[in-house]
């Protein structure tokens, strides 16, 4: 790779590059094609995979979307590759049991709504949308093959996944070892110069540097980013924990999700999620250490966000809507329930009102303050509600108006 020279631009490329990553490797390249993109006006290619293993992506997905929308702003090619070939394999990332695979009409299914999510942090006018079927199908028995030839079995069981699940007798299928291959040949058919993911990904990502110089291909370098936490700070977001914001959230409930994080948390999701530069960052975190009330902070990412993933009109709405709960009002519009069977208990009423899912857990928030009818807070937990039409509220965001008989 020829050395060019290393420019205020490509400084701050590079910096873009870094902000909030958790690896830039080999950075020493990067910072070359950089570069070489700065003098000659030749744009990197840069691939992010997403497997549509789910019909719905959450915030934390979006985290590797931000680092390529902020590096399509600074002119390069962002391709948003679909595996709908490598979700039939199923990622053994991160697992500890074999993951099944998925049938082409679930794939198909969710890929369907990948790509409207994604684009609304990318820019659909200079994405490239690329399905790795279209280079994977034509390989066929005997490319696979010859493509299985170029690693071997030793630096795959390097993989920290697969040793442990190798050490603990846990069944490993042959097939698992094709993932990070076709990954990596991903790379090699679309000749990108930089690949993206999640911090899981690494070692398939440098699989396909690995591939890359296997078929004479200058390697493209690889980026990790962060596994975003979710509402909880602890673990990591996903919608089986139920800590998620989903990106196709109601704007109310993702404002309101957002205001729910910590404020440690909240600095986390500003570098990860927000547009705002790292300098206006560390600007209102130097205003909140000062004494400004960090939930002030709060407002102008949930903002962010809800405009982001809906428009100006809905982030006002929302922020009305959560101001107006925070004073004790009930939102505009909430679920009418009907139901029968007055006098009700106060843990069925609340049950079958669809705001908790038992009678015990609704007994635990009685006692803890957390229920009220028509804005009275209820402490008797043997309360038999009466026939009559009246607001349930369950902590600050659940409510249903409800009509008993």
């Amino acid at each position: 790779m020829s050395d060019f020279p290393i420019t205020d631009r490509v400084r701050a490329a590079m910096a873009v590059s870094r902000r909030g990553c958790h690896e830039l490797l080999p950075e020493a390249d990067w910072l070359k094609k950089l570069a070489r993109a700065d003098a000659t006006g030749q744009p990197l290619r840069i691939k992010l995979g997403l497997d549509p293993t789910a019909p719905d992506l959450h915030v934390g997905h979006s985290v590797v979307l931000n680092k390529m929308r902020q590096l399509q702003d600074l002119g390069h090619q962002v391709i948003f590759l679909v595996g709908d070939f490598t979700s039939m394999i199923g990622d053994p990332s991160g697992r500890n049991t074999t993951r099944p695979p998925l049938t082409r009409e679930q794939i198909e299914a969710n890929a369907k709504t990948y790509y409207d999510q994604a684009k609304l942090v990318l820019d659909p006018q200079k994405t490239e949308i690329r399905y790795n079927s279209e280079w994977s199908d034509p390989l066929g028995a005997r490319g696979m093959i010859q493509l299985a030839a170029r690693y071997t079995v030793a630096r795959m069981m390097e993989r920290d996944d697969f040793r442990k699940r190798f050490e603990s007798n846990s069944p490993i299928s042959v097939h698992e070892f094709l993932y990070p291959l076709m990954q990596g040949y991903d790379s090699v058919a679309l000749k990108s110069d930089l690949e993206l993911g999640g911090t899981d990904q690494k070692f398939n990502l440098l699989m396909g540097r690995h591939l890359q110089q296997e078929y004479g291909q200058e390697p493209q370098c690889i980026l990790t980013m962060p596994l975003l936490e979710g509402l909880d700070g602890v673990e990591k977001m996903s919608k089986s924990k139920n800590n998620y914001i989903a990106i196709t959230e109601d704007a109310n409930t993702m404002f309101a999700k957002v205001l729910s994080i910590s404020d440690e948390l909240m600095w986390r999701y500003f570098m990860l999620l927000s547009a705002r530069s790292e300098a206006e960052i560390t600007a209102l975190k130097a205003e909140v250490a000062g004494g400004r009330n960090p939930k002030d902070a709060k407002v102008m990412l949930a903002r962010e966000l809800v405009t982001r993933f809906h428009d100006t009109a809905a982030a006002d709405a929302a922020q009305a809507d959560f101001e107006n709960r925070a004073r004790g009002g009930v939102p505009d519009h909430i679920d009418e329930v009907a139901l029968a069977g007055a006098p009700l208990a106060i843990g069925q009423l609340l049950k079958q009102a669809r705001l908790v899912p038992s009678t015990s857990e609704a007994l635990r928030l009685i006692e803890q303050g957390g229920v009220r009818i028509d804005g009275a807070t209820i402490s008797d937990k043997a309360l038999k509600v009466a026939a009559g039409r009246f607001v349930l509220q369950v902590g600050k965001r659940k409510f249903a108006r409800v009509t008993l008989s």
